[in-house]
């Protein structure tokens, strides 16, 4: 008999030492009707979810502001493809390790879209990362975590392991906060707070930020902002100590 609790420190450990950031675990039974409904029935077959992040580069994300120079936004493209590949990566090797556990493994990429009419993955990083405690989903629609706001970026590995809950979601910490509302160059948030029982569009119109981005990459070669990725006051509280 597999012993659970050293299963789950084993991929802990193992995820740490390939510098992934964040880790953790999410019961997926309460959300399968929402699973369902974004990734269909073999997505949904699954009962948990492997959440891990990686946190992005403070002095990249720092000169978002001058997004208009693509000398910064092809180096957070970079960034951001460099980021992404390592976690693809890191889930790759995760999940051979619940194969070898003899459990199914499902890993999901950091960068997905399955759907470009309604602009949308198999399945939601995101939703993952709350439901594990990592983070809460803010106005902006990103994950923010307490730590470093939204300056992450996550992948997720799905599997049928009954590895334990990491933690509870967080209450939202936004409050009052909408700066990255007003810093949206096309407003594409409306400032309301998650509601899991309302659509995106309650929240974000994820089709004007997709047209800002596609014009963008017409005009500049690419179409990178990450303006609300800087803004938020959680991702700027840690600085280098001088």
């Amino acid at each position: 008999m597999i012993d659970m609790d050293a299963l789950q420190k084993q991929l802990l450990d193992f995820a740490m030492s390939l510098e992934v950031d964040y880790f953790g675990v999410a019961d997926l039974s309460r959300v399968k009707d929402f699973v369902l409904e974004q990734g269909g029935e073999a997505i949904a077959g699954f009962s948990r979810a492997v959440s891990i992040g990686m946190r992005l580069i403070d002095s990249v994300i720092d000169e978002l502001p001058r997004h208009e120079d693509p000398s910064v936004i092809f180096t957070y493209r970079g960034l951001y493809n460099s980021v992404n590949n390592n976690l693809d990566k890191a889930t790759l090797f995760i999940s051979k390790k619940i194969q070898d556990a003899g459990f199914e493994a499902y890993p999901i990429p950091a960068a997905q879209r399955i759907d470009s009419a309604k602009l949308k993955g198999a399945f939601s990083h995101k939703l993952a990362a709350n439901l594990a405690g990592l983070g809460w989903i803010g106005k902006s629609c990103l994950l923010i975590t307490p730590e470093s706001g939204p300056r992450v970026r996550w992948a997720t590995i799905l599997t049928n392991a009954p590895l334990e809950q990491t933690n509870k979601p967080l209450a939202d910490g936004c409050s009052n906060c909408d700066k990255c509302v007003k810093v949206c160059p096309v407003k594409a948030f409306t400032g309301a707070k998650f509601n899991v029982s309302e659509p995106r569009e309650a929240r974000f119109n994820a089709h004007l930020c997709d047209e800002y981005i596609h014009k963008r990459e017409l005009a500049l070669g690419e179409g990178i902002c990450g303006l609300c990725v800087y803004t938020c006051p959680y991702g700027q509280k840690k600085k280098a100590i001088s």
